[in-house]
């Protein structure tokens, strides 16, 4: 039994450093969502609302792990272990 896959892509808009923030947007499936993180505080803010759910975890372990190579106007992509 093969586990369900989805690759979600991300695109960084914005980063400040001097304010602690990064914001993008990321999608997958049929879904689409703007983000920002708040990285000295830990804190992730995703809207709109539907779906959020099925994204804040994968994506906030994404950007934990990636932080240092994120740039603004970069794409990247991560697979989330569900169908979406």
């Amino acid at each position: 039994m093969s586990v369900p896959k989805t690759t979600a892509y991300v695109r960084i808009i914005r980063q400040s450093l001097r304010e602690g923030e990064m914001e993008g947007e990321v999608s997958a499936g049929s879904y689409q969502w703007w983000f920002q993180w708040q990285f000295r505080q830990g804190r992730l803010i995703v809207q709109p609302s539907l779906g959020k759910a099925l994204i804040i975890e994968p994506l906030g372990r994404f950007l934990e792990r990636c932080d240092y190579q994120l740039e603004p106007g970069g794409d990247y992509e991560f697979t989330i272990r569900a169908k979406l």
